[in-house]
């Protein structure tokens, strides 16, 4: 059994664990319960009926949150429009030069990677590297795209990725303990949403079968999905 610190045994007692709050509630008891003293990581992790197993019940995407995630991403554009990237805020901008650079000297000082389709053949060429990573740019979250302008602004602006495991779980991060609750609900439905309409036509009945919020180190928080 774990065991937990003082403080965390004092707001615990804060959240009811019989009960399921609405997403407005949750967004308020996630302020009180964050006990570091940083500003912590928000994060919403739902449980899905489905099985990653099956192509169509592998659900991934990317949504750009309305008021981001209080973190700022490094991105690596790997591509021939270097001004363009540039011009967007891409933190590092090239073409092989940069994939050669990730694969003799181990480079990783970026959080993501974005690409336009012409350069994802020399991609592939460390598709084993970036892939266990999770950095292996993708059409399906938009980090693969012709327009690399766009690819960079959207991820600075808060694109988040999100992926069920083979658990039929999401873990996203929603913002940050100092958000005002209200742009906290207005990311997590943003999420949700995205979330609903990705539900697979073989999939019946039950979909959400448990949604959780909690902070970096605090409490979960369980949230009625009754009306999702």
């Amino acid at each position: 059994m774990v065991k937990r610190g003082k403080k965390y045994q004092e707001v615990a007692k804060l959240v009811d664990k019989t009960k399921s709050y609405s997403i407005e509630e949750a967004m308020e008891l996630v302020k009180k319960t964050s006990i570091t003293k940083f500003d912590a990581s928000v994060d919403v992790a739902f449980r899905l009926n489905v099985d990653s197993r099956y192509a169509d019940q592998n659900i991934r995407g990317a949504i750009v949150l309305p008021h981001g995630t209080g973190k700022s991403k490094r991105v690596l554009a790997i591509t021939n429009n270097v001004k363009a990237a540039e011009d967007a805020g891409a933190d590092f901008v090239g073409g092989k030069d940069m994939i050669e650079k990730i694969q003799k000297e181990n480079w990783f000082d970026f959080d993501v990677i974005v690409a336009t389709p012409d350069m994802m053949g020399e991609l592939g060429k460390i598709g084993r590297v970036l892939g266990p990573k999770g950095l292996m740019p993708n059409p399906k979250t938009g980090t693969v795209n012709p327009d690399i302008a766009k690819a960079v602004q959207e991820i600075k602006a808060g694109k988040v990725a999100y992926r069920v495991d083979k658990n039929g779980n999401i873990n996203v991060s929603i913002g940050r303990v100092s958000f005002e609750p209200n742009k906290l609900v207005e990311n997590f439905k943003t999420l949700k949403d995205a979330i609903a309409k990705a539900k697979p036509a073989s999939v019946k009945g039950v979909y959400f079968r448990n949604v959780k919020v909690t902070t970096t180190m605090g409490p979960s928080i369980c949230i009625d999905y009754s009306g999702f």
